[in-house]
């Protein structure tokens, strides 16, 4: 992996090189490369209103500087926020947006949207090994959330001391200020509006209506064709595109074109922040975030272990009979924010491709709002795991794409006498017998989802707790199902391997229980 694929994952706010620490514009733009930033600023601000100097004669009129008494008595104003990124791979590397404090405004409508969920991309993926002569592609509307008409017209400030003084001196905003700020009316679609995501997905969904193009009835943001090969899921502005020929995919190119600015990647090799590498002729493909632990790390400045760390978290010897037990200190208390940035930070990563993670984030996770010097000391132990192991890979395979679980608990291994339930769940062949359980164990593959919960209820004992994880990844199975059957692949009855004979027994029903009322009653839908 060369160092310019490894920037790619690093287009995110901008740290300070020494610290780790996040910089705001209201830094940058005092600091050594103060020119660029104002600068970049004011290039966004001329694209939202009417222009720039004569390096953007006319902009999109998205916004318009206005006095504060035209801002209607029945309206609130929001404040503006300025988020700097740095993208080496851009044309615009030094990037300033000016987005708005959403959460401010009292917009009446509907506000909320679908997104793909990380499991639907991944089922995505598999499909597009699975079938034929299919390949993926990846396409990006710019600026999406910019430029829809909206009927209700919203209202931000922005301080005048941070707007460049050449947007200042164009628009005569000396003029407009009060108290400090200048006012805006915004009158078409920007980030950071609670109805931003709405509109311009209302608008996309009318567009490509015209083409064809519809999203499925259950699985949200995946889109399908009335009658070509080509299957898409949809996460804000990013398209992740399965197709079989040429022609179908352009199909799909030119109608986007008709409407939005794009930008088209053929080799798929860059999607949601995964590093995809694709290999048609084996019919495999490899995810990796290759950069993005290494990246985190520098942020929280923790340094590498002295000596390696192979285990996401500290294993305790159990001591049977033992007569008294042990309680963490709550009196301890350690940084929780730091806590909660480390836990935020990775559960992506461990989501997306490193799920032996998920266990310790869990269990930090659970305490991290009264975190004690034990949860800190966890969190140390998993960010030297991190250190240890920074590239994470998963590799999937092509496949009959027939979903297997395999599912386990531990009994009371988790804070407050709680259990864990765990689900491996991943795509493979079609069983001779796919009514039955199967003769021969699947040939195994990448994860495609991964559970690893701490179950609300406090077990009875080690059968109940491997129960209720087999009623866990049940549910969680039904719209994995229904995902892949509207992607094209027809699911039999899912088998599911448990390693308690008691639950086995409990879910086929070929034991006869004799205190049936032990076993929380909910985990009893299994059965059926």
């Amino acid at each position: 992996m060369t160092t310019e694929q490894a920037q790619q994952h690093l287009a995110n706010l901008v740290t300070d090189a020494a610290t780790g620490q996040l910089l705001e514009y209201r830094h940058l733009s005092t600091g050594p490369n103060a020119a660029l930033w104002q600068k970049a600023l004011a290039t966004d601000l001329g694209m939202l209103t009417q222009g720039v100097g004569t390096r953007m004669p006319k902009g999109t009129d998205t916004i318009f500087f206005i006095n504060r008494n035209q801002v209607p008595s029945d309206r609130k104003v929001t404040y503006g926020r300025l988020v700097s990124t740095i993208r080496p791979n851009k044309d615009e590397v030094h990037r300033v947006r000016v987005t708005v404090g959403g959460d401010k405004l009292d917009y009446p409508g509907i506000t909320s949207t679908q997104c793909a969920s990380l499991t639907t991309v991944k089922c995505l993926l598999n499909s597009t090994l699975s079938t034929p002569d299919s390949k993926f592609m990846v396409l990006d509307i710019k600026k999406f959330y910019y430029g829809t008409p909206m009927e209700r017209f919203e209202y931000m400030k922005l301080p005048l001391a941070l707007i460049p003084d050449e947007i200042v001196q164009q628009y005569g905003l000396l003029d407009l200020v009060h108290d400090g700020y200048v006012y805006m009316e915004i009158r078409k679609g920007m980030p950071g509006l609670k109805q931003a995501g709405r509109i311009s997905s209302n608008r996309l969904t009318t567009h490509l209506a015209k083409f064809g193009y519809a999203p499925v009835a259950r699985t949200p943001s995946l889109w399908k064709h009335a009658t070509r090969p080509i299957t898409f899921s949809l996460v804000v502005d990013d398209f992740g595109v399965k197709y079989t020929g040429e022609d179908n995919a352009l199909h799909l190119i030119n109608a986007l074109k008709s409407l939005y600015d794009i930008s088209v990647d053929w080799t798929g090799g860059l999607f949601l922040g995964l590093t995809l590498e694709w290999d048609y002729v084996n019919r495999i493909v490899y995810i990796s975030m290759p950069g993005y632990i290494q990246e985190a790390l520098h942020r929280f400045q923790h340094e590498a272990p002295s000596r390696p760390q192979h285990a996401p978290s500290s294993w305790t010897k159990p001591i049977y009979g033992a007569k008294v037990q042990y309680a963490d200190n709550p009196n301890i208390s350690e940084d929780v924010s730091f806590v909660q940035q480390v836990v935020g930070t990775l559960l992506y990563y461990a989501l997306a491709v490193d799920p032996t993670m998920l266990v310790a984030l869990g269990t930090i996770a659970s305490t991290q709002a009264k975190a004690t010097a034990k949860t800190y000391a966890a969190t140390t132990w998993l960010l030297n795991y991190a250190s240890t192991h920074p590239d994470a890979v998963i590799r999937y395979v092509a496949s009959d794409m027939i979903l297997h679980i395999h599912s386990d608990a531990s009994y009371l291994s988790e804070f407050m006498a709680r259990s864990r339930a765990g689900g491996h769940y991943f795509l493979s062949s079609l069983s001779a017998t796919p009514n039955k359980p199967p003769v021969t164990p699947p040939p195994m593959n990448g994860p495609l989802f991964t559970i690893s919960r701490i179950m609300k209820n406090v077990m009875g004992s080690a059968a109940e707790a491997e129960i209720g994880a087999t009623y866990i990844n049940g549910q969680e199975a039904i719209p994995i199902r229904t995902t892949l059957e509207e992607m094209g692949h027809p699911q039999p009855p899912t088998p599911m391997q448990v390693d308690n004979s008691t639950a086995e027994g409990f879910a086929n029903d070929t034991i006869k229980q004799k205190r049936s009322k032990a076993i929380d009653m909910q985990f009893y839908w299994i059965k059926d």
